[in-house]
């Protein structure tokens, strides 16, 4: 979903630096992370459902039992078909802390992770410092290079095409607690990456400029 409004300066600015990564020719040594969160309710059912059967989909009842809130957090390579999830309780600063450790250390060939992410208050370095010793965040973030989209313009992020497949694919339905969560995340993560699902993101600067110049101001 695209929320345009006027689009001054500096969201001009962050766009066309995320269309000229999105433009880059691939570099494994240097990739290009779209980093996002998805809050995820856990319901459970006050009735079976009725089972999937050939040719029918499985039947939900409408009334279910609310289990709480978990967090996905959702980093994908849309250019080498790589992803990493992680399904916490929160995401506080701690919680993407430890999870921008967990990309850093899946990427051990990598000299710079370039990272497509938008300005929440916990996505900066501050975090880092909060909850690693100096030299540890100071190592992290010197793999890390961040670039954050505009306010208002979550569509500029790789993740969040990728948080629509997993919802379509597996987040989409109730799922009624956190191990459960975490074992269909992690299937549904397995099987993307095996299978190197890529994301062809074709949207430029020149599109950009003809489709919205209208709402441009100075």
């Amino acid at each position: 979903m695209w929320c345009i409004g006027h689009i001054n300066a500096q969201y001009r600015g962050r766009m066309y630096d995320l269309l000229d990564l999105y433009q880059e020719p691939y570099d494994p040594k240097k990739p290009v992370i779209g980093v996002d969160e998805k809050p995820k309710q856990l319901l459970g059912e006050k009735r079976k459902p009725i089972p999937l059967q050939p040719g029918k989909a499985e039947k939900y009842d409408y009334e279910y039992i609310r289990k709480g809130r978990a967090n996905i957090f959702v980093a994908v390579e849309s250019k080498g078909g790589k992803r990493i999830t992680k399904v916490t309780r929160r995401r506080t600063k701690k919680d993407f802390a430890l999870y921008m450790k967990e990309i850093v250390l899946g990427y051990p060939y990598a000299e710079k992770m370039r990272v497509v992410i938008d300005d929440l208050n916990t996505h900066f370095e501050s975090s880092f410092y909060e909850v690693f010793e100096k030299e540890e965040a100071d190592w992290l973030l010197g793999k890390l290079e961040f670039h954050y989209t505009p306010r208002h313009a979550s569509w500029l992020n790789v993740a969040e095409i990728e948080i629509s497949a997993m919802d379509a694919e597996c987040t989409g339905r109730r799922i009624k607690d956190m191990p459960s969560l975490k074992k269909e995340v992690y299937a549904w993560t397995k099987r993307r990456n095996k299978e190197g699902k890529k994301i062809d993101w074709r949207f430029t600067k020149e599109d950009a400029d003809r489709k919205l110049v209208k709402h441009y101001v100075t």
